[in-house]
């Protein structure tokens, strides 16, 4: 049996089922991955601000350890303590053999730092390009960039999603890496109905949060081209500011468009089945967990972030670079019944085999159990 404790700020939300909090992609598929390894019977924490109850609670088999309410203690200080003297202590708490986080943060370094302090293992999973980085184009400030490159370095194996991050990592840190596909939950084949083709209207599906990186300006120029699709946006801002207010406003111009706002997670399945393509603007990504959901259901994707050119090599939508090339490929797959059900049956069979749960994470417990065993091996040497 594994004892195995996974950091996840936000994931509360996540795994209660509900859709209060903040959460995205990072935070379901790690409590994805805590819900099937507590099934397995391994011990798993899962550490998480303190959300709902103040106390530690099991949930679904996970003893969901809390470190401290988000907006407790004071400003200049609460970075140290509650926060980091939070995490500390909910780690000692969860006492496990190994421990995992996902997304680069300075987390990553204040996991790995105790990790090291106390002989624990760490692994650590990339969440995006952006994360394998030299630059760190997302962390704005230097104390986040030290602590996530530390821990980056001392972890004691890495995990990527894609060969093109395995590379960057090499390539920027000498740093070996394993690409493992992340787990998704999708219909089971025996539950599974192929999409169809549509009949009326085309339905072209985006959905993300609001930010710049997302690009949500270039599908809406998109949409203005084509007047004669129906174009729906899940997401809403997650600050009031100017760009996302722009974005609103260019919505409100666009009779084709319709905005959802934030769409619950038992929801968005339904969402996919009812479109005709899912849509991807974003400058860089890592895998975006919408991309597997959508695949899940035999929807194809066309995207301006291919993520080692799958989408192309292996026909799963169509991949891209701008907006004329986006206009175009919309025009020409929503277009082309034959062409879209063989993308639509691509998708779904990779999907069936590189992401459906258990695939997926049968290997990441042979790596957890692979990692814990050479620990062993290492005591039983220096014994």
């Amino acid at each position: 049996m594994l004892s195995i404790c996974l950091v996840a700020h936000f994931a509360y939300g996540a795994v209660t089922g509900g859709n209060q909090g903040s959460f995205g992609g990072v935070e379901r598929q790690t409590t994805l991955m805590a819900k099937w390894l507590a099934a397995k019977g391994h011990k798993v924490s899962l550490l998480t601000w303190s959300e709902g109850r103040e106390e530690d609670e099991v949930i679904a088999g996970i003893n969901v350890i809390k470190i401290c309410r988000q907006d407790s203690g004071l400003p200049g200080i609460r970075f140290f303590h509650p926060r980091w003297t939070g995490l500390n202590a909910a780690m000692k708490r969860a006492d496990a053999e190994l421990y995992y986080q996902n997304c680069g943060e300075y987390v990553t370094g204040q996991v790995a730092l105790w990790c090291k302090l106390n002989n624990k293992k760490f692994l650590y999973s990339l969440a995006s390009d952006a994360d394998a980085d030299p630059d760190f184009p997302v962390m704005h400030t230097f104390r986040e960039r030290l602590l996530y490159k530390y821990g980056l370095l001392h972890a004691d194996k890495v995990i990527t999603q894609t060969k093109k991050q395995m590379n960057l990592l090499k390539n920027a840190f000498n740093l070996d890496s394993t690409v493992l596909p992340m787990p998704c939950i999708g219909p089971e084949q025996s539950e599974y109905t192929p999409l169809e083709f549509p009949a009326d209207k085309p339905t072209i599906l985006w959905a993300a949060r609001f930010h710049e990186c997302k690009r949500l300006e270039l599908f809406l120029e998109a949409a203005a081209e084509i007047p004669e699709y129906n174009f729906l946006v899940a997401g809403s801002p997650s600050h009031d500011d100017a760009y996302s207010q722009g974005l609103l406003e260019k919505m409100d111009c666009l009779d084709n468009v319709s905005c959802l706002g934030m769409v619950a997670r038992d929801d968005m399945p339904a969402l996919y089945r009812c479109s005709t393509v899912f849509c991807c603007s974003s400058k860089y990504e890592g895998f975006p967990n919408t991309f597997l959901e959508a695949w899940s259901q035999g929807l194809p994707v066309i995207s301006t972030f291919d993520p080692d050119d799958l989408i192309k090599e292996k026909k799963l939508g169509v991949s891209v670079t701008n907006k004329e090339e986006l206009i175009s490929a919309l025009r020409s797959l929503c277009s082309n019944h034959q062409q879209w059900e063989e993308y639509s049956a691509n998708a779904r069979d990779y999907y069936q085999r590189n992401h459906a749960v258990n695939q997926s994470m049968e290997l990441f417990e042979t790596v957890f159990i692979h990692m814990l065993a050479d620990k062993k091996e290492g005591f039983d040497e220096k014994d």
